[in-house]
């Protein structure tokens, strides 16, 4: 089942073939943040910014997630690493 990033209703990413997939593209592009702990919770976790979600989508036609995953890790090889 593909997944995608939503964002009060409206899909704004491309499907992928897991929802891992999704988290990995929404950490790299903001879209994720740490939540400060508290006495509960002591360890800080990660959660999507208000308004997103992740969940199963619908495929567009001619829709392939194991492509989109494919062509977002070779993006992500060609970016440049700037922490030095």
């Amino acid at each position: 089942m593909p997944y995608a990033l939503f964002y009060q209703d409206a899909q704004v990413s491309k499907a992928y073939p897991a929802e891992a997939d999704v988290w990995t593209l929404a950490r790299k592009s903001g879209f994720v943040v740490e939540v400060v702990p508290d006495k509960e919770a002591p360890l800080p976790r990660l959660v999507l910014d208000n308004g997103y979600e992740i969940r199963a989508c619908e495929l567009e036609p001619h829709e392939d997630p194991a492509l989109n995953k494919a062509e977002a890790e070779r993006e992500a090889r060609m970016e440049p690493n700037l922490s030095v």
